[in-house]
Formats: C-alpha cells, structure tokens, sequence
C-alpha cells in the first residue's frame, strides 16, 4: 500500500499517503476479501467476474464515478492513477488484476469522501469509517466484522 500511495502523493492530493490510509486499505481488504478473493462469488454456478473485483471488491460504477466525477477534475492526480493501470485488461479487469491500481481506486472512494480518517492503530475508528464510507448504511457488513477480519489477516503481520 505504501508504495501505491506515494506514487499518488503530490501537492494536489494533501495527506493522501497517510499511515492511517494504509491501515483503512488494510482492513478494507482483509474485511471485503479475506486478501484473497479477486472476484464477487455470487452462487456455486457464478463463473462471471464481477459484480465486485479484486481485493478491494470495487464494483465498476463506483470506479467509474471515481474517473467521471472525482479524477476528472484533478488531472494531474488522475495521470498519476492511470501511470499505475496496465495498457491490458480493461480498468475494471484491472481492479482484479493489478494491486497498484486497484489500491489507488480504493484510497480514492475514501479520499473523495468528508468523512475523517480515524488515527493510525485505532482500528475500531477506521472500522467506521470503512461502514460510513465503503460500505454505506445500506450495506450488509458491520464494523465488528473489519476489526475480526483486521484482527485475524493483518494485525499478525504488522
């Protein structure tokens, strides 16, 4: 994540590499994926990528209103973003396929949004985020799940 995030560095994306990014990224992929699902199993017969892809489980509106209503009117941010894309698969392929960039499109969604990062190590502050911003009210995951999945996939590695 670190590396990711210093790419988007720059004076037109203040803070964007903070500590407490990484952590939030963290989390948000240990809790939508288990770091390991690079797809959105929907049933035992699914054998379509999507509707959510790669370890982020970013579903292609929502990277597709990062670029239409967000990076659009940052360009330089946005040639940063897209540095880290491949020229193949699509973006949205790409958000199962290439880490860097799906990292980006993730710090993106909680960038772009007012709510405040919890402080670095307050994994419980950055489970509410994560509910407020990633996975909305409407969404089905609760805070206590990041902090297990946080607890069980990452806090051992760190």
């Amino acid at each position: 994540m670190r590396p990711t995030l210093a790419r988007l560095a720059g004076a037109d994306a203040p803070g964007i590499d903070r500590d407490a990014a990484v952590e939030l990224l963290l989390g948000t992929a240990a809790h939508e994926s288990g770091l390991r699902a690079l797809d959105q199993i929907t049933s035992a017969a699914d054998r379509t990528l999507g509707p959510a892809f790669g370890l982020f489980q970013i579903e292609p509106a929502t990277h597709d209103d990062i670029w239409d209503n967000f990076l659009k009117h940052r360009p330089a941010l946005a040639g940063r973003v897209a540095a880290l894309a491949a020229a193949q698969p699509s973006r949205h392929e790409q958000l199962a396929t290439t880490l860097a960039y799906a990292a980006a499109i993730a710090r993106l969604v909680y960038y772009r949004s007012p709510v405040p990062l919890a402080a670095p190590g307050d994994i419980a502050g950055h489970a509410a985020v994560w509910k407020r911003v990633y996975n909305t009210a409407a969404g089905k995951g609760r805070p206590d799940q990041f902090v297990e999945a946080w607890t069980r996939l990452v806090q051992p590695y760190r």
